[in-house]
């Protein structure tokens, strides 16, 4: 059977050693043409499949990316059953991409906040040996990861980190999507905007609010404090807003939100207070997980191109472990803006 077929056997098949048909299988240098094709002769006969053991044989690498998400909000989105696909999406374009250039990437989950981070950073890295780490927000700007990692010269890619610093930087535009997302309330005739912000923690929070008052300033319109709610991603810190936000003197007719449990939250204390969406209060998102698409009215949203990013992030440190130098510091993936029924009526 095929299955059966080991390294062991394509060796003895080709009369050379493990390390020969590992460095052949890998492309490696050091062979000489005449056992490059034999190898790969008894290769092609016995139907062999290289695992992932017989490529980290060949070289230096060992062909693992190790991503790492943020244990606590990962957990609590799993455990309360209103988590979104952001972590699926990212493990879509992270490993079809590195399935691509025959790499595997595992998924760990660290703590952010712990005193002892840069530990248990260290202790995974100990433990799988991996050719490069993609960190998501937070991790993407936390000082103590990005530091090790730098250190430890290993190469790493930060999704979602729109500021300055070492490893590769993968974003959408975040200020460009918050400025759309904006603009198209203003264009439909809302003057009173308002805008629920991301946790403090993350850069990109701060990003998405530049974008939502370069939107109004362009417009000449005033920059109202009153109208920024301050949120933190949850669904309780959504509501809280609203609340704020309702109980204005002259509230918003329109609101931008800074992820879909926010924006889910908005229409949830709206629907409460039996105003209609989108005639009493228009909602955009950001995101564009499932939940929004089949809420009622499914609601308008920035479209985050989260497999992309990893799969980009996943590229990009594949190509820097082969050697390869003209890689840039930096790309912006472009996102989508999807109109539907939380804006504009039927």
């Amino acid at each position: 059977m095929r299955g059966s077929v080991t390294i062991k056997h394509v060796a003895a098949e080709a009369g050379v050693s493990l390390q020969t048909v590992s460095r052949v299988i890998n492309n490696g240098p050091n062979v000489r043409p005449e056992v490059r094709e034999r190898v790969n002769a008894a290769v092609e006969k016995l139907g062999y499949v290289p695992s992932l053991a017989a490529q980290r044989m060949g070289g230096s690498r060992s062909y693992l990316l190790l991503a790492l998400n943020d244990r606590d909000r990962t957990i609590e989105g799993w455990k309360s059953g209103e988590g979104t696909d952001w972590v699926d999406q990212m493990l879509l374009g992270g490993m079809l991409k590195s399935a691509e250039f025959g790499y595997r990437m595992i998924f760990e989950l660290v703590d952010t906040h712990s005193s002892q981070v840069e530990r248990e950073v260290q202790a995974a890295i100990s433990a799988l040996h991996p050719d490069g780490v993609i960190l998501t927000p937070p991790h993407s700007d936390n000082p103590l990861i990005t530091q090790l990692l730098v250190q430890m010269g290993l190469p790493f890619a930060r999704i979602g980190s729109v500021a300055a610093g070492p490893g590769f930087a993968i974003v959408m535009d975040d200020r460009a999507a918050a400025e759309v997302a904006t603009t198209h309330l203003l264009d439909l005739g809302h003057e009173r905007v308002g805008f629920i912000t991301g946790s403090d923690e993350y850069v990109l929070s701060g990003a998405r609010l530049d974008g939502y008052r370069r939107a109004l300033s362009n417009r000449g319109l005033p920059l109202d404090d009153d109208l920024v709610g301050r949120g933190d991603f949850s669904f309780e810190s959504g509501v809280r807003a609203m609340e704020t936000f309702f109980a204005l003197k002259t509230p918003p007719t329109a609101v931008v939100a800074s992820n879909d449990q926010m924006a889910l939250a908005a229409l949830r204390v709206a629907h409460g207070r039996g105003i209609q969406v989108p005639d009493g209060l228009a909602i955009v998102s950001f995101d564009d997980t499932p939940i929004v698409r089949f809420s009622n009215p499914p609601l308008t949203a920035v479209v985050q191109p989260v497999a992309a990013m990893a799969a980009e992030a996943a590229r990009l440190l594949i190509r820097a472990k082969a050697g390869d130098a003209d890689l840039p510091a930096g790309v912006t993936i472009p996102f989508d803006f999807t109109v539907r029924r939380s804006t504009l009526a039927e």
